[in-house]
């Protein structure tokens, strides 16, 4: 009898040290994700956008330029055969400036120029000033580059919190997120970047990479382009699609 406790005492304590491995585990991934939820607005305060209202068909498609050389003409170049205008392009300027003729080619394109600040730095983990610093450098560099009226800001690494919406509110600038991640950085494969673009709704923002890094990107452009038409949308920039509509936000907690 004693024997019997004693052998259900330890599986007993195996099981609870199974369970308490999970609650662990699942505890760390529901941080995690919870780390990685976008956060787009202040209670009362400065939005960001991720998303059109969706009532007129608008998409927009939007790349992220930080590094590189050899990328960012192909896909300009797979734009224009596949008569897609209107994208914009997030720039970083210390990028920008290194490359005015791709800058000037993105303009003369039709497509739309938004900033990602100068460097290519987490703006969560930056002072106050020296993300306003960052954001007006970058500004100073696109004025001189010929782009004016530069006002949509992604912030560098996609990551911002109240602070950067405040900061990017009273200087002019309107933050804007994405609702749909491609993921193409990651060069899973073109078929694995279709199939998160193809379920695009009117009014998503596509998140898609312009940068070194995302080598599979030009070629899922011809079909991203048939996925638009198929569904009857029409590709806009970003500033198109949010003109004159109530933007799609979500409260920062």
């Amino acid at each position: 009898m004693n024997f019997f406790f004693i052998l259900n005492g330890k599986r007993i304590k195996h099981l609870m040290i199974i369970i308490i491995a999970a609650f662990f585990t699942a505890g760390i991934l529901f941080v995690e994700g919870a780390l990685t939820e976008p956060v787009f607005s202040t209670k009362d305060g400065p939005r960001a956008i991720y998303k059109g209202e969706g009532k007129d068909k608008k998409v927009a498609l939007t790349f992220d330029i930080s590094w590189g050389d050899e990328n960012a003409l192909p896909i300009l170049d797979a734009l224009k055969t596949n008569n897609i205008k209107g994208a914009t392009f997030f720039l970083s300027a210390s990028w920008a400036e290194r490359h005015p003729d791709v800058v000037k080619r993105i303009v003369d394109d039709g497509h739309e120029i938004g900033s990602m600040g100068y460097q290519w730095k987490n703006y969560t983990s930056m002072e106050e000033q020296k993300i306003k610093q960052d954001i007006l450098k970058a500004q100073e560099v696109f004025t001189t580059l010929g782009v004016k009226d530069v006002k949509l800001l992604r912030p560098p690494t996609g990551n911002f919190d109240e602070k950067v919406l405040k900061i990017a509110d009273r200087i002019g600038y309107t933050v804007v997120h994405w609702s749909i991640n491609s993921e193409d950085w990651t060069n899973p494969g073109t078929e694995k970047i279709i199939e998160k673009v193809e379920d695009m709704k009117s009014g998503d923002i596509v998140l898609l990479h312009a940068s070194d890094s995302a080598k599979q990107t030009v070629k899922a452009i011809p079909q991203i382009s048939k996925i638009i038409s198929n569904k009857g949308f029409k590709n806009y920039s970003v500033s198109e699609l949010i003109a004159n509509t109530e933007a799609n936000t979500k409260e920062v907690n």
